[in-house]
């Protein structure tokens, strides 16, 4: 009889980012095409939800560690964590707030920004996209503060027909516009995510190496598509066809934390979403992980989220995702 570990790596066909970006979802997306003429720049103060921004034109990007990059057409960077940035069309330009400039709500959640002064003008397609994960979550901590990929359409040729239906949907102004860029935000979303992991500079640490790693990328795989399951150090070994002992040093070394440890805090983030998002009790996440107690189950929850559950069972839920309007 086939167990579960060998299951998961018998039907992995090595693409581990496949298996990944399957449970890594929108919950919600605002979207805006924004045509602006230099002199312009626009400040996007730090959010839970990330954000995404595709270039047809020209302009500069101030990264959240200030350094400004020049941006081309074709190019898109998605900001995973939401990070404080700027887009302007020069460095040193003076930044403002989105709402400085004409805003106008085409529909729920889709917006058509214009404005700036008397010069070139530049086109860009904006996102804020909440997923369906907590921001702190492993998979999306590990990623980097920005994904930066030049010429996309290059590598992505689909790109610019999802953008033209992107836009359709925009000046269409339809019901439903809204579910529908949300899932080709989805999309447009896990295209980036994939050409920055096949060509993204050369980075061999983190993330980039787990997710290229054959073997660390169908554990951390199966981790995320079933974190309820009973893994041990040694059924994670079976996924991905090592020692048990080879497996625990290999995947720290990759990875940078122990599988222990990287499956309870993806274990802890989930419960999270389930206690705020779901306003599931605290009894039933502990059952589904495992826990023969809550008061284990606290314990450990406390350890890695900082807090107890039952501070999130009586938080509101958090905000939906924001193109920028008030953003705090």
């Amino acid at each position: 009889m086939l167990d579960h570990s060998s299951k998961y790596a018998a039907d992995s066909s090595g693409d581990s980012l496949t298996d990944m970006l399957r449970g890594l979802r929108l919950d919600g997306v605002d979207y805006g095409r924004c045509e602006l003429a230099a002199p312009w720049g626009i400040f996007f103060p730090a959010q839970e939800a990330a954000r995404f921004h595709f270039i047809c034109g020209a302009c500069w990007l101030r990264v959240p560690d200030g350094e400004w990059i020049e941006l081309k057409r074709g190019d898109a960077v998605l900001l995973p964590r939401g990070g404080e940035h700027a887009l302007a069309s020069s460095p040193g330009e003076k930044l403002s707030p989105l709402e400085a400039y004409s805003v106008q709500e085409v529909c729920k959640c889709v917006y058509d920004v214009c404005g700036g002064g008397r010069g070139p003008s530049t086109i860009l397609f904006c996102g804020s996209l909440k997923f369906n994960l907590d921001a702190m979550q492993p998979l999306l901590r590990m990623m980097p503060e920005v994904m930066r990929i030049d010429a996309l359409t290059a590598s992505e040729p689909a790109i610019p027909h999802l953008l033209d239906a992107m836009a359709r949907e925009v000046g269409a102004s339809r019901v439903g516009s809204g579910g529908v860029l949300a899932r080709l935000a989805d999309v447009l979303a896990a295209l980036i995510i994939r050409s920055w992991v096949e060509n993204g500079c050369g980075d061999t640490s983190g993330w980039m190496a787990a997710v290229r790693h054959p073997g660390i990328g169908r554990v951390m795989a199966a981790i995320h598509l079933d974190p309820e399951k009973n893994w041990t150090v040694g059924s994670l070994a079976k996924v991905m066809g090592a020692s048990r002992s080879g497996f625990a040093q290999l995947f720290a070394s990759v990875v940078g934390e122990t599988p222990a440890r990287y499956l309870t805090q993806v274990r802890m983030h989930q419960a999270r979403q389930w206690l705020t998002r779901d306003r599931m009790r605290i009894s039933v996440a502990a059952r589904r992980l495992g826990y023969d107690s809550e008061a284990a189950f606290s314990r450990a929850f406390k350890r890695v989220i900082g807090v107890p559950p039952s501070h999130y069972r009586s938080a509101e839920p958090s905000a939906p995702a924001t193109f920028g309007i008030g953003a705090d």
